[in-house]
């Protein structure tokens, strides 16, 4: 029997029609039976500071910390704000990391995969998060890159994904399955 790894799926947009939210879902419905991807859902978790920790992690952090905790993976999917991540997906990242030296993240591959109804499909955004996903002990797959642009295009008016956008995101997230199953054979 094969092993089915947990995805913690964590989605940088807080509106429940995102088109971000949308393409978690698809990526959800096209992985094999390998990966068992979850929406980890960040949109209650306060403002890191160090002073509410000192004094005791909100519930809301820590159910965070521990689904990640749980997890054997993580999937980003996120739109770009600003050129960069926006600030709930930041917010979600720091929380994850602290306290200091008990990082939830550590070890855990990872992907990342943004969308933008812009040309550049978030690349901004992409970056900023690999670049968090280093210092955090997180290999992230390098290929293949998901930048999707175009946004509103991606969906059919039913809602289900378009046949030009799915080859792309089934060798996408069948090349995850294989990075996940590679970086946590033990």
């Amino acid at each position: 029997m094969s092993q089915v790894f947990s995805v913690a799926v964590v989605v940088g947009s807080l509106r429940k029609e995102s088109y971000n939210r949308k393409v978690a879902r698809a990526l959800s419905e096209l992985a094999s039976s390998s990966l068992a991807l979850k929406i980890v859902e960040i949109g209650d978790l306060p403002l890191y500071n160090e002073d509410v920790e000192a004094s005791g992690a909100p519930d809301a952090w820590k159910r965070f910390r521990d689904e990640i905790r749980r997890s054997d993976a993580v999937l980003f999917v996120t739109p770009e704000y600003n050129r960069s991540v926006p600030g709930c997906l930041k917010n979600a990242i720091d929380v994850g990391s602290r306290p200091y030296g008990q990082s939830a993240w550590g070890g855990k591959p990872t992907a990342v995969v943004s969308v933008s109804p812009g040309a550049i499909g978030g690349f901004g955004a992409n970056h900023a998060v690999r670049q968090s996903l280093v210092f955090l002990d997180m290999p992230c797959m390098q290929m293949p890159e998901a930048y999707i642009g175009g946004a509103a295009s991606l969906f059919e008016e039913s809602g289900k994904l378009n046949d030009k956008t799915r080859p792309f995101l089934q060798a996408f997230i069948d090349k995850f399955a294989a990075w996940v199953k590679l970086n946590r054979a033990v």
